[in-house]
């Protein structure tokens, strides 16, 4: 490789794979509330498909391990991702299947609400992430979320610790009963919600996210970044200190995929030998780049569009060292 040419990411993400049938509107719908919407549209999604897409466009060669019902939303789905050329070879289609299909509610603040119906991405099995063992072993991150079930996930964290790989878990959507063996995951990515549902512990300030950064590396993760939005990002590190990072100014449009571009932003990061603290300043850039624009898939960031954000507001993304993690 010659100088100053950086190495291509090898990324697998295994995960969900979904149709999102996006309704916006003024506001999100209350229990026994009808309101009327302004559009309807069909975009594609699913944790663990936005993940790729991001990954791809942040320039990593990325696989994917999923799968999709023999429905037409599953070859539109396969289409799509083809044309971002990720390698499906390990994405199976399930006879008698519906793909899966997430019901997403915008509002005009950006903010949403999300039905998700599994369908196709169900039936991933550890059978199916063993069979993908070949590409596992040769990446340099693994990226995983709570759209597929849990003993496939927990199945994905061992295979790749057997193959010394680094893991990063998007614990979403919130669960309670979630493995030992996910949240000993290198990097575990909660935003407020999530880290709450996780921990028993209320997440609503600086200092509850701080406690609850800390509660989870108790629990078994190396590393917890949890994620607050305009309010930026909580991280404690491996030798367990905390640490503040502030967030991008962007005007917010959707929210509904900027954990997924977050995520690939800080596997890219990472693989590419950035320290931890500026693979999440990209991260956080890739969020919110992601979250300035609307849909899932549509909305994931170029390198370019990060880099550009990132050189538009050099003051951003700063890091601050928290002195005491409360008690």
């Amino acid at each position: 490789m010659s100088a100053g040419v950086s190495r291509v990411s090898r990324i697998v993400v295994i995960g969900s794979i979904n149709m999102d049938l996006v309704i916006r509107c003024e506001t999100i719908a209350r229990p026994g509330e009808t309101i009327s919407g302004r559009s309807l549209e069909e975009i594609p999604g699913g944790k663990g498909a936005n993940q790729a897409v991001a990954a791809a466009r942040l320039g990593a060669a990325v696989t994917l391990v999923g799968r999709v019902g023999d429905d037409a939303f599953g070859q539109l789905l396969r289409d799509g991702l083809e044309r971002e050329g990720i390698d499906l070879r390990f994405v199976w289609t399930t006879a008698g299947t519906s793909s899966g299909v997430a019901v997403i509610q915008v509002d005009d603040r950006g903010q949403n609400s999300i039905v998700v119906i599994p369908g196709a991405n169900a039936a991933l099995t550890p059978a199916d992430v063993w069979a993908a063992e070949s590409a596992i072993a040769e990446a340099d991150a693994v990226l995983l979320q709570f759209e597929i079930p849990q003993e496939t996930v927990a199945a994905a964290v061992l295979l790749a610790r057997r193959h010394s790989v680094r893991v990063i878990v998007d614990p979403a959507p919130a669960r309670e009963d979630v493995d030992a063996t996910v949240l000993s995951a290198d990097w575990l990515l909660p935003n407020e919600t999530e880290a709450e549902r996780l921990t028993g512990l209320p997440v609503q300030t600086a200092d509850e996210a701080c406690a609850a950064a800390v509660s989870l590396r108790q629990r078994g993760c190396l590393r917890s970044v949890i994620t607050r939005g305009e309010h930026g990002v909580i991280m404690a590190d491996a030798d367990g200190e905390l640490w503040c990072v502030e967030p991008y100014r962007v005007v917010t449009v959707d929210t509904t995929a900027a954990g997924d571009a977050f995520a690939a932003g800080l596997a890219i990061g990472l693989s590419q030998g950035k320290s931890d603290a500026d693979a999440v300043r990209y991260a956080c850039a890739a969020g919110a780049t992601a979250a300035a624009r609307p849909g899932a898939q549509p909305a994931m960031p170029s390198m370019r569009d990060v880099e550009l954000l990132m050189r538009e507001q050099p003051e951003s993304g700063r890091l601050s060292r928290l002195p005491v993690a409360p008690r």
